[in-house]
């Protein structure tokens, strides 16, 4: 049975691809359809159902990211970030979590993981300055979080493991500062700019450390490698993006006739041959990382830990989806030729989106390196994973 939040995004990608264009030039989602998204329960798929969340399987949160994505990239962008974000709900005091979801129900999270920031221990809390980029969603959110090197006496206080202690902290969005810096390539739509802020007290309630503390919610989902969550969902805005481009170049080839009046599209070899290939290698991603997925939480549903090897072929398959993704959506676009360079073709904004899209850190090729030392059973560190 497909879940309502599946059939929702589904029955949305027309309106959504509809108005692409719109919000890739307000670089933004307009708040009219940031708050309809919240609405329809979107930016909450991770969090904890007693908040009012749906904390769903992985794979119904990346097919339904997949889903937005066909519609409009950005979206299912600030989807990804604002579901993520919502984890850490699931790990701060449950009345504090609960505070902060009910101010603004349909309100996207916004947050960045990533230790752009220094947080120094005071009494009761935190005094927070930093700066942090790729805040997705920033401009419709209520709140914001952002991760930071915890200094304590002047040092930087370390975790159990020698590493350094890198915390998330929660702060409302008007207690920030967004800076207009988001003019990039592709994901336009998704307004992610810089935010600072600067000696902002933090209590400590409203943060937490995902490299030590125990999430608790009990929901299977909060068993699974939030890394790992993370960068299944970054795939699964480019099996959107891929599935977009695809279908373009079916919508056009039965049409479109090369110049001078010659055989349509549709009739060439070479079309035939890409196109099919094309088909396959997205099918074969999505169904690697979906299968994953699946294993995965079945083993989290009946309370087995993932091991390291379980959280590397996790990672393999979203940053194998990642790559395929991309490779998919540059065979569409250049069977398209010339028609597919100008701004109102869809195909380019999918082509500029799909290659930001495998920028991110959490599906690069840097994470190769410890997936393949796991599998060849060489010492590793798994913190990241």
């Amino acid at each position: 049975m497909t879940h309502p939040l599946l059939e929702r995004a589904r029955a949305l990608r027309s309106r959504l691809a509809a108005g692409a264009a719109e919000t890739e030039a307000a670089r933004r989602l307009p708040a009219p359809l940031a708050r309809a998204m919240g609405e329809e329960g979107f930016f909450r798929m991770l969090c904890p159902e007693s908040l009012g969340g749906h904390a769903v399987a992985p794979r119904t949160w990346v097919e339904t990211i997949a889903a937005l994505s066909e519609g409009d990239p950005a979206v299912g962008w600030i989807g990804v970030t604002s579901c993520s974000t919502g984890l850490l709900t699931g790990y701060l005091d449950a009345e504090v979590s609960r505070r902060i979801l009910e101010e603004d129900p349909s309100a996207p999270l916004a947050g960045v993981f990533a230790p752009m920031g220094k947080a120094t221990v005071v009494d009761g809390g935190y005094r927070l300055t930093g700066q942090w980029k790729f805040t997705s969603g920033c401009e419709n959110a209520r709140w914001i979080s952002g991760g930071a090197l915890v200094i304590d006496d002047h040092t930087p206080r370390a975790l159990p493991s020698g590493a350094p202690e890198i915390r998330s902290f929660l702060f409302r969005a008007e207690e920030a500062e967004i800076l207009d810096t988001w003019r990039v390539a592709g994901l336009r739509g998704s307004g992610s700019h810089d935010v600072r802020v600067d000696d902002l007290f933090v209590p400590d309630d409203h943060t937490t450390c995902l490299l030590l503390d125990r999430p608790w919610c009990e929901a299977p989902v909060y068993a699974f490698p939030i890394f790992g969550l993370l960068a299944s969902g970054i795939a699964g805005v480019g099996l959107g993006v891929a599935r977009a481009a695809l279908d373009r170049v079916i919508e056009i080839a039965p049409e479109k006739r090369s110049r001078g009046g010659g055989k349509r599209m549709a009739e060439s070899e070479l079309v035939q041959v890409e196109l099919a290939t094309a088909e396959g290698e997205l099918a074969a991603a999505r169904a690697f990382l979906y299968a994953t997925l699946d294993e995965s939480y079945e083993r989290a549903m009946g309370g087995e830990a993932l091991d390291d090897r379980d959280r590397a072929r996790l990672r393999l398959a979203a940053a194998h989806a990642a790559k395929a993704s991309a490779s998919v959506v540059d065979r569409a676009y250049h069977l398209l030729g010339g028609a597919s360079i100008w701004d109102d073709e869809p195909l380019s904004r999918l082509f500029r989106d799909v290659h930001v899209m495998t920028q991110h850190v959490m599906v690069g090729t840097e994470v190769l390196k410890p997936v393949g030392r796991i599998f060849l059973g060489l010492p590793t560190d798994t913190a990241l994973l």
